[in-house]
């Protein structure tokens, strides 16, 4: 009983430290024309940066993308600034420039294909790709 007891807690430890198991394909949204990192943005990419501390011999890509409204060139760019600047939280939380590649696919990769609102908000996003 008493080493049943001990997995349940270091199990529940495991869960309350913050550190995702996986992070391939972890994304995090943005706002309609806005590469701002909120608050919620922030927080799950400092959990990619407990992970990265955690398996030193990863590396990542951080894919920018944008909703299918405005030029090829803007969302490129938009895409491009959303990654960098994902890519800044994570060196500020002590990760390694080298360890982070970005790209930007602005509006010409969408992962969730279709129109209006609810399809555009998915596409507003940084996806996280761990580097094989």
């Amino acid at each position: 009983m008493k080493k049943l007891i001990a997995l349940f807690v270091l199990v529940g430890l495991a869960a309350c430290s913050g550190v995702p198991r996986n992070i391939e394909g972890k994304q995090t949204y943005f706002a309609f024309d806005s590469a701002v990192v909120d608050e919620d943005s922030h927080d799950e990419l400092v959990g990619v940066s407990r992970y990265m501390k955690k398996n030193p011999g990863e590396n990542i890509t951080i894919e920018g993308r944008c909703d299918e409204r405005g030029s090829t060139e803007y969302n490129l760019a938009l895409g491009a600034l959303r990654a960098g600047n994902a890519k800044h939280v994570l060196i500020r939380e002590r990760i390694e420039p080298e360890r982070i590649k970005t790209i930007s696919y602005g509006k010409e990769n969408p992962l969730y294909p279709g129109h209006g609102e609810e399809v555009w908000q998915k596409n507003r996003n940084i996806t996280i790709r761990v580097d094989e």
